[in-house]
C-alpha cells in the first residue's frame, strides 16, 4: 500500500534558510523503513538477490534452445510460454520495455517460440502477431542475431547472413589491427560460440515453415559520405569473407575451428557461464552442441545447468533473467545503509566481508588491452572472473569506503587496477581499454547496437565520485583529464547522455555528484546548466520519469511517468550541484519519494530504468526502487543538517 500523504518537506519554502521544521519525523520515519525494507531483504550469506527482468526474448530463446537440443519438457515450455503470452501487446508484438512500441525482434522471436511449441496460426494471438510482424517489415527488417537462430531451424539462408567466419580470431591481437579484442566484452562472447555455428551450419528439422514472414526490405540507406565509405567497405569485407568460407583451407579452417573451441572452455571452466550472461550462455551451448558434444557431456551438463538457474518461477509461469545482479546491488545497497548510520552494523559487515570474498585477482580479458593493469576487480555477477567492470568496481570500492572497510589490501589495489583503466580520451569504458574504434559499427553483424565499450560519461562520473571521496582532486592528472572529457561530452541543453541507465536523467545525476565529489567548482556555468536543465526536466508530481524511447528519440529526453529510482537521481544531482534545500524542486521531489513509499518501507516500479544496450535491450532492477530513494531521503536529511549547522 502506498500512504497516501506525507507531510511537507518545508514549512517556508520562499526562503533558503530552513525553519525548525525543516526536516520532519516524516524523512526520519521514511528512512528508517526504507533501512528495515533493505535489511530484510538481505541473505544469510550478506548479499542481496534481487531479480533482474528484461524482456521476453529470453523466454522465447529458453523454448528455441529446448527445440535445438531435443530435449522439450512440456510443462516447463508451457510456463515459459504463458509468461511470453501475458506480456502480449494489444497490436499483437511484444514491446523490449514496459510500455513501449512493438519491437520486431522480440515479436519475431515470441511467434516462432509459439510455433514451435504447437500453435498455429489458427489462434487469434498467433494471428495478430503474425499481422505485426509483416507490418514491422517482416523477418528481413530483423537484426542479424535474430536471423541467425532463424537459420538454425532451415527458417532463414546461411548464406544471406553476415560472414562470421572463425578464422577472424586468428587475426593478430595487435593494438593497432582488427580482432576479436577490439570490440565489446559482451558482444566477443556473443559472437565468438555465433563463429563456431556460421562454420558447421546445423539445422534443426520443424514441421512448420515461417519463410513467408520474409518480405522484401530495404535497409535505410546511408546518410553521410562517411556512413557510405564504411558501409560499402565492410560490405565488400563481408563478401570477400562469404567467398573465403565457400574455398575454405581446410587447416586453417581446422587451427579457427579449435581456438574458438578452446577461447570457449577455457571461459566456461570456472562458475557462471560464458559471460555469465545470457546471450553468450545460450550460445555457447548451441556451439558445444553443434560440435559434438553430448547432453551428458561435464561441459555441456554444466552449461545448461547454469543456463537454467537464471529462470524463476512466478506462479504458474516462468520467466529467465538475463543475469545476476548480486554485487551491483550488494555494493549499493551496503552503501546505502552505511551512509545512512548503519556502518556497524552487523547487517553491513556482513555485506562488506561478502563482497571482499569476491574481488577477482586473476587475470581477464582486459588484459589484452591493458597488459600494464595488476588484476584486483568485481564482476557484475556472482561469478564471472574473465569480465570484471569498472562500474562495479567503483560501486563496490565506494560500499567499502562508507562501511570503514578501506584499509583493506584489495581496496587498494582495486583502486590501481580502476586507474589503469582510463581511456586516452579521459573517460572510463566498462570491460576494456581503448574499445572504442567507430568504424567497427559498420560491420553488417554490429546491429545489436552495443558492439563498441567506449568512455561513457555515466561511468566517469561515478568513478570521479569515488575518487573525490578518497580526497582526490583536480591536482592529479587523472581527475583533470576525466573533468576534460565530461566537460566535452555535455549536450547542449546541459544534461548528459546516459549510457547504462535510462537516460539523461541517469547520466546528468552521476556527472553532477562525480562533479561535487572531485571538489569542481559548481558555480562554473557548464556545471549550472547541468542542474537547471534538470530542475527543467521535473515533472509536475515533483518526480523524475523517463522513457527507453528517449535512445530513439532525443526529443523524449526527460519525458515519461514519475519513478522512485529516477526521482532519486534527480534529487541528488540536483543537492549535488548546490540546489539549497528549500528550493521548490527539491522540496517537492523529497515529499513525491515520501508519498509514494509503501507500507513495508519500499517503492514500487515497474519501468525499465536500467539499459543493457540502447535501443536493443532493457533491465528492471528490482532494487533500484529501494536503495536510491533511500540514499536520496538521506542526502535531503544530511543536506538539512548542514543547513542549520552553526557555521552556516
Amino acid at each position: 500500500m502506498i500512504r497516501p500523504s506525507a507531510p511537507v518537506l518545508l514549512s517556508d519554502p520562499t526562503t533558503d534558510r530552513p525553519s525548525s521544521h525543516t526536516v520532519t519525523q516524516g524523512v526520519d520515519r521514511a528512512i528508517k523503513a526504507a533501512h528495515q525494507y533493505l535489511l530484510a531483504r538481505q541473505s544469510p550469506a550478506g548479499y542481496w538477490d534481487a531479480d533482474l527482468i528484461g524482456d521476453t526474448t529470453l523466454e522465447s530463446d529458453a523454448v528455441m534452445l529446448m527445440h535445438f537440443l531435443g530435449q522439450v519438457d512440456p510443462e516447463r515450455q508451457s510456463k515459459l510460454l504463458r509468461w511470453v503470452l501475458r506480456q502480449q501487446n494489444p497490436d499483437g508484438g511484444w514491446s523490449i520495455f514496459q510500455g513501449g512500441p512493438s519491437e520486431l525482434n522480440a515479436t519475431v522471436k515470441a511467434y516462432f517460440a509459439l510455433r514451435l511449441a504447437g500453435f498455429t496460426d489458427g489462434d487469434s494471438r498467433l494471428e495478430r502477431a503474425r499481422a505485426k510482424i509483416l507490418r514491422l517489415g517482416g523477418t528481413e527488417a530483423c537484426n542479424s542475431y535474430t536471423k541467425f537462430y532463424l537459420a538454425m531451424f532451415g527458417q532463414y539462408e546461411w548464406d544471406d547472413l553476415p560472414a562470421m567466419i572463425p578464422e577472424i580470431l586468428l587475426l593478430p591481437e595487435v593494438s593497432w589491427g582488427l580482432h576479436i579484442y577490439r570490440v565489446s566484452a559482451w558482444t566477443r562472447t556473443i559472437v565468438v560460440p555465433m563463429l563456431v555455428l556460421y562454420a558447421l551450419r546445423p539445422k534443426v528439422e520443424i514441421p512448420f515453415s515461417i519463410r513467408d514472414l520474409r518480405i522484401p526490405y530495404e535497409n535505410p540507406r546511408p546518410k553521410t559520405w562517411k556512413q557510405a565509405f564504411w558501409s560499402n567497405g565492410f560490405h565488400a569485407m563481408d563478401r570477400f569473407f562469404w567467398l573465403f568460407d565457400r574455398i575454405h583451407f581446410k587447416p586453417v579452417r581446422t587451427m579457427a575451428m579449435e581456438k574458438a573451441r578452446r577461447w570457449m572452455l577455457e571461459r566456461m571452466r570456472p562458475p557462471g557461464g560464458l559471460g555469465a550472461i545470457y546471450p553468450p550462455m545460450l550460445n555457447a551451448i548451441l556451439a558445444l552442441r553443434s560440435l559434438g558434444y553430448g547432453l551428458d557431456s561435464p561441459e555441456l551438463t554444466k552449461a545448461i545447468s547454469e543456463f537454467r538457474s537464471l529462470e524463476r518461477e512466478e506462479g504458474d509461469a516462468i520467466r529467465v533473467q538475463p543475469c545476476f545482479s548480486a554485487v551491483w546491488d550488494t555494493a549499493w545497497a551496503v552503501h546505502a545503509l552505511a551512509r545512512g548510520g548503519c556502518a556497524e552494523t552487523s547487517a553491513v559487515r556482513r555485506g562488506a566481508d561478502w563482497l571482499l570474498s569476491k574481488e577477482i585477482f586473476a587475470g581477464g580479458d582486459w588484459q589484452v588491452n591493458n597488459p600494464d593493469g595488476e588484476p584486483a576487480a568485481w564482476a557484475f555477477e556472482f561469478d564471472n572472473p574473465y569480465y570484471p567492470d569498472t562500474d562495479d568496481t567503483a560501486a563496490v570500492l565506494m560500499a567499502l569506503w562508507f562501511a570503514g572497510r578501506h584499509q583493506e589490501p584489495g581496496f587498494a589495489k582495486a583502486l590501481r587496477w580502476l586507474a589503469t583503466m582510463q581511456n586516452p580520451d579521459g573517460g572510463w569504458g566498462a570491460f576494456d581499454r581503448n574499445v572504442d574504434l567507430d568504424v567497427l559499427n559498420y560491420l553488417p553483424w554490429a546491429d545489436h547496437n552495443a558492439l563498441l565499450d567506449p568512455s561513457t560519461v555515466d561511468l566517469t562520473g561515478r568513478i570521479m565520485e569515488l575518487f573525490g571521496y578518497l580526497g582526490w582532486n583536480s591536482e592529479r592528472p587523472i581527475v583533470r583529464r576525466a573533468v576534460r572529457f565530461l566537460k566535452r561530452s555535455q549536450e547542449s541543453d546541459g544534461s548528459w547522455f546516459g549510457r547504462w541507465g535510462v537516460n539523461y536523467v541517469y547520466g546528468t545525476w552521476q556527472v553532477l555528484v562525480g562533479l561535487r565529489a572531485i571538489g569542481q567548482d559548481m558555480r562554473e556555468d557548464w556545471v549550472v546548466r547541468g542542474a537547471d536543465w534538470l530542475k527543467r526536466a521535473q515533472n509536475s508530481d515533483g518526480g523524475w520519469g523517463e522513457t527507453c524511447r528517449s535512445y530513439d528519440d532525443v526529443s523524449l529526453k526527460a519525458t515519461g511517468a514519475s519513478t522512485p529510482s529516477q526521482t532519486a537521481w534527480g534529487v541528488l544531482g540536483l543537492l549535488a550541484a548546490g540546489t539549497p534545500l528549500s528550493h521548490d524542486s527539491v522540496r517537492r521531489s523529497a515529499e513525491y519519494l515520501m508519498r509514494t513509499q509503501r507500507d513495508d518501507g519500499g517503492w514500487e516500479e515497474v519501468e525499465h530504468t536500467g539499459t543493457g544496450f540502447p535501443r536493443v535491450f532493457y533491465l528492471v532492477y528490482t532494487l533500484y526502487p529501494h536503495y536510491f530513494p533511500l540514499l536520496a531521503l538521506q542526502a535531503v536529511r544530511e543536506a538539512a543538517k548542514e543547513c542549520v549547522s552553526p557555521s552556516h
